[in-house]
């Protein structure tokens, strides 16, 4: 927002010469973006952040240099007259414009602006249209209140009624496009149709001509939530709906129009006759209780102010204290609620370049979530497994639902707003992310590759908010490559990722992982696929990505996949390691090869070895299997590695053998296995 030096003058008196007055303004929280000069006077293009509305004007900015300066505020020029009962307004929505006034000003001759009325406005990016709406747009910049004029001849009835659109209204603007209305947008008519979208543009055939002889000059209060909805559904943002966006003051209605009547009085020869308001339900200013303000100002910033310069500053800022430790906020500040809000407006203004570099003294002990000590350990085994982390945005296409696999019940979660073209969806999974982040890396020759993440997915639920669900996603592609070493291995398979995830939750507690093949799974290559299951629950899916998908991102080699729910798997106590001496005795190994039906997996295998029970078992390991020649159909050859160990003698072959032959036994007489 561009503000003048010179027009500052006229609203207060201060002593900075331009330097100082840029250092000031930043200081006190308006941060200064550009400066220029403009023959005699100097505009300073400031940064107003969006819970500042006071500030977007000239008024606003001279009031926070008064605050600073203790000068006082000197308003301009304006009528002193009361409220006239009339017929002239009408107010029926009362819920989004909470104020209404409406002047009337006769026997106006519409021109040209004089010359310092145009260099005014230039000065603050505005052009001259004619001394009616030059007024209008003046006030708007020097008081901070928009406003509209209306030609009072071209309304039926002379009359204004503010009431809600009706299904299948449109109004012209005085952009000349034909607008739309809806029923949730407000809007300003005669007595038989809307003539303007209030608070946002004004209607093109109820404006302001040459022709033009009695002006209706509105000044209302609307409520910004719906003034935000209505400029967002139009994408129709003008200086007024930015304003009445941040907040207006309720209470500076009358002095702007007394200030506007003023002016148009004074320029275009009119004369002020009938006013009227509506104000239903009085705004009363907000109360905040700040017992011992002067305490917290010393415990949250380090500051020891006076009580008296404390009192000085809130006062200078229209913040009273009404009984002792209960201020109330005046009507222009919407962003004022609680006391720190307090503490925060008395060390802006006392400068914050006067806090120490020392840390407050902490009150109480920090601690880790319940449930963090977990995920350290996660994301320290990943690291050493050789993943890097990784971090995608929470916002993804709307597609991401029909491509991929979801963890948990509930329909997607659409952003109304975007702020990423194209990424209207809170993410139902993270593995959008990590394949976007793989797409990357192998663009940017970065082949082989390891990633995961630990972040929240978003889907519907009854409640207000969305669920959350808290997930790890890996993505592997790529060799194995040992480190130190330029040579590549294998290229990773399912079994790889399979035995990191494995590694990782054992890691945090969860042991004991099942992987039931299902090749239903939409973004994953089916035979090569599975649910992984934990205590008999389903917590999520591995597996290489499907063809279909790999198309899509253009990858010319294998990507392997997994999610798990995480929040699932933390909600379950932690397994409790138990603690077991180093072996020092040797163990025996023996190989077995097996003939087996086809439908007997190797967890099965795992279940029938450890039932066994045989002395000296010390564990039994995958090796291979083997379907075709010399193998019956529907059978298959598997081969497993089984050791012995004691822990107290080194074993003997025939002690090997005796605990050898009682599992070979338990594999004949569950699975009929014939031994080669």
């Amino acid at each position: 927002m561009l503000i003048s030096r010179n027009w500052l003058l006229e609203l207060v008196e201060f002593e900075l010469n331009d330097t100082e007055l840029g250092e000031t303004l930043t200081l006190i929280g308006l941060e200064i973006d550009g400066v220029h000069e403009n023959g005699d006077d100097m505009i300073f293009d400031i940064e107003v952040t969006s819970n500042r509305g006071d500030c977007l004007s000239h008024l606003g900015v001279a009031r926070e240099l008064a605050a600073f300066t203790g000068k006082i505020v000197k308003f301009p020029s304006g009528l002193e007259d009361a409220p006239v009962s009339s017929g002239l307004v009408t107010l029926e929505s009362n819920d989004v414009c909470r104020r209404f006034t409406a002047r009337i000003i006769s026997g106006v001759t519409v021109g040209p602006s004089p010359d310092w009325l145009v260099r005014k406005l230039e000065l603050v990016g505005e052009r001259s249209i004619n001394n009616i709406a030059d007024i209008t747009n003046l006030v708007m910049h020097e008081l901070g209140q928009p406003m509209h004029a209306f030609d009072l001849d071209s309304l039926a009835e002379q009359r204004v009624v503010i009431r809600n659109a009706r299904r299948g209204e449109k109004v012209v603007t005085l952009d000349e496009v034909e607008r739309d209305l809806t029923e949730s947008m407000i809007v300003i008519c005669d007595a038989e149709k809307p003539v303007s979208i209030g608070g946002i543009m004004g209607g093109l055939h109820s404006g302001i001509t040459e022709e033009s002889k009695n002006v209706l000059l509105e000044v209302a209060y609307f409520e910004r939530d719906s003034i935000r909805e209505t400029s967002r559904e139009l994408g129709l943002s003008t200086e007024a709906s930015y304003r009445f966006e941040r907040g207006v003051d309720i209470e500076n209605l009358v002095r702007a129009s007394n200030r506007a009547a003023y002016l148009i009085a004074e320029l275009a020869g009119g004369t002020p006759s009938e006013f009227a308001e509506s104000y239903p339900e009085i705004i009363q200013c907000r109360t905040i209780e700040a017992k011992g303000l002067s305490g917290d100002v010393k415990r949250l910033s380090g500051l020891d102010i006076p009580s008296e310069r404390l009192d000085s500053i809130l006062s200078g800022l229209g913040i009273e204290e009404e009984q002792p430790g209960v201020y109330t906020s005046p009507t222009w500040r919407h962003d004022l609620s609680i006391p720190e809000d307090l503490v925060e407006e008395v060390v802006r203004i006392n400068g914050y370049d006067k806090i120490g570099e020392s840390l407050p003294v902490a009150l109480m002990a920090g601690e880790y979530h319940s449930n963090e000590d977990r995920k350290r350990k996660l994301r320290s085994t990943l690291s050493v497994l050789g993943f890097d982390e990784a971090i995608s945005y929470s916002f993804v296409d709307v597609g991401a639902t029909a491509r991929f696999e979801v963890i948990g019940n509930g329909d997607d979660v659409i952003i109304r707003d975007p702020i990423i073209e194209g990424a209207s969806l809170m993410r139902p999974t993270l593995i959008q992310g990590l394949l976007d982040g793989v797409r990357y890396n192998l663009n940017h020759k970065e082949k082989n590759l390891r990633f995961f993440e630990i972040g929240r997915s978003f889907l519907k639920s009854d409640d207000f908010l969305p669920e959350e669900t808290e997930l790890l996603s890996l993505a592997i592609s790529g060799r194995e490559q040992s480190r130190g070493t330029a040579v590549l291995g294998r290229e990773y398979d399912y079994f790889d990722l399979k035995g990191v995830v494995e590694r990782a939750l054992e890691a945090c507690g969860a042991e004991g992982l099942e992987f039931a093949v299902n090749d239903s799974i939409k973004h994953l290559q089916p035979g090569q696929s599975a649910e992984i299951i934990y205590e008999g629950t389903r917590i999520g899916t591995i597996g290489k990505l499907s063809g279909t998908l790999a198309s899509e991102y253009k990858f010319k080699q294998s990507v392997f996949v997994a999610e798990i729910n995480l929040s699932a798997v933390l909600s379950t106590p932690a397994r409790v390691s138990s603690y077991r001496p180093l072996a020092i005795y040797p163990a025996i190994q023996r190989d077995v090869t097996m003939v087996v039906p086809d439908s007997v997996g190797y967890k099965e295998i795992h279940e029938a070895t450890v039932a066994a029970n045989a002395s000296h078992y010390n564990g039994v390991e995958y090796v291979g299997s083997y379907e075709g020649e010399g193998v019956p159909e529907n059978f298959k050859a598997v081969t497993i590695r089984l050791e012995y160990r004691a822990d107290d003698k080194t074993l003997t072959d025939e002690d090997a053998d005796l605990a050898h032959k009682v599992i070979l036994e338990k594999y004949r007489k569950r699975f009929e296995a014939e031994f080669r």
